[in-house]
């Protein structure tokens, strides 16, 4: 069973860094893509960052120059990360990687939907 597992989440005031990670449980990687989302309350889910199996990326256009996706695959184990610069209160949300089979162009794009989910870290960011 793939489990996905966030952590690094916190508070940052305006202007400051975090760096978010996801480590991939169960899984073996493979030519898959992976994702981060975020989401406020009473707010859609929204994509942030994606990277594809060929390493390609793609970031919505609000966190674009301020936010970077990478992975690594050591050991065995896979670990997704996002660093997050110049951070904004715009940017405080529930904070989900994703996982997609496949080499899916659609995915990075945020059209359509992950297979697994992780169950999400909260960022803060005072102004």
């Amino acid at each position: 069973q793939v489990q996905l597992v966030e952590s690094g989440g916190g508070s940052a005031q305006s202007g400051g860094s975090l760096r978010l990670s996801c480590t991939f449980f169960g899984y073996t990687y493979n030519s898959d893509c992976m994702a981060w989302f975020r989401q406020t309350p009473g707010k859609e889910r929204e994509g942030v960052a994606g990277i594809d199996a060929d390493g390609r990326t793609n970031y919505a256009d609000s966190v674009k120059g301020r936010f970077t996706i990478s992975r690594d695959y050591a050991r065995g184990t896979l670990t997704l990360y996002l660093q997050m610069n110049s951070l904004k209160p715009e940017d405080t949300a529930m904070y989900y990687c994703a996982l997609r089979f496949g080499n899916d162009p659609l995915f990075i794009q945020f059209k359509t939907k992950p297979d697994y989910w992780g169950q999400g870290t909260q960022v803060s960011v005072s102004s």
